[in-house]
């Protein structure tokens, strides 16, 4: 199954935030609900959980500011 990795929306006003940091390798196997990366807000710090399970494929860097709904990689 192929699955996006999208920056979520974590507030009624949030419109976008900073990737921080990857928690698993490229290429790496994932289970869904497992850590997968950190982003930033301006309010927060928070960790995102893997949406699927599979091998995750990383197509955006730590410290860029994505838009929400920004593709950040794909599990495969």
């Amino acid at each position: 199954m192929h699955c996006e990795i999208l920056f979520p929306k974590l507030g009624f006003t949030m419109d976008e935030g900073t990737l921080t940091e990857w928690l698993v390798p490229d290429g790496a196997e994932i289970t869904q609900g497992a850590p997968l990366y950190m982003l930033e807000s301006e309010k927060s710090t928070v960790e995102i959980e893997s949406p699927a399970t599979g091998r995750l494929k990383i197509s955006a860097q730590p410290g860029q500011v994505y838009p929400v709904g920004a593709v950040l990689g794909h599990i495969v």
